[in-house]
């Protein structure tokens, strides 16, 4: 194979790698908004599997984008906007789709900063609702077993002199 067949196939594998990543990020972006949702819901039953399903997808992501780097290597350049701007030079269509990846790259971040407070701020309403049943937990019954009202506290502890 003569050097202009193999950097033509180089960039025909790049182009084909943009399009599994696109692909691939419109995935993820989709369990985004689906993890949104159930954070909202406080459905945290269903976060499981979303949570395994979107490491897989993130560990495909990481995949295409390290074959990104092999092809553009290949080609002498490295893993930048730019020099593959320059791999893409001659493939608009490739181009639009690492533009395209790039924007979806931003609203997946963007998305899962927003998930991040969520689950804070699911955590924090936890944490208060949990403080709120242990300080409860800790304070004597105002009532005995038959209803009859009983004081709270002040008297002495047995064996304490």
């Amino acid at each position: 194979m003569n050097q202009d067949n193999r950097v033509q196939s180089e960039r025909h594998g790049l182009a084909m790698v943009l399009d599994g990543e696109r692909s691939l990020l419109k995935r993820f972006l989709d369990l985004l908004d689906q993890e949104e949702t159930l954070l909202i819901a406080g459905d945290t039953d269903a976060l499981m599997p979303l949570a395994k399903e979107k490491g897989e997808v993130y560990r495909l992501l990481q995949r295409h984008h390290d074959s990104r780097g092999l092809l553009l290597g290949r080609l002498g350049l490295n893993n930048t906007d730019a020099d593959l701007r320059q791999a893409c030079a001659a493939m608009p269509d490739a181009l639009a789709r690492w533009d395209e990846i790039l924007q979806l790259a931003e609203q997946a971040r963007t998305r899962n900063e927003l998930n991040g407070k969520l689950i804070i701020e699911r955590m924090h309403t936890n944490q208060a609702a949990l403080s709120v049943l242990l300080t409860a937990a800790n304070k004597p019954q105002l009532y005995d077993a038959a209803g009859t009202a009983r004081p709270a506290g002040g008297g002495r502890m047995l064996g304490s002199a």
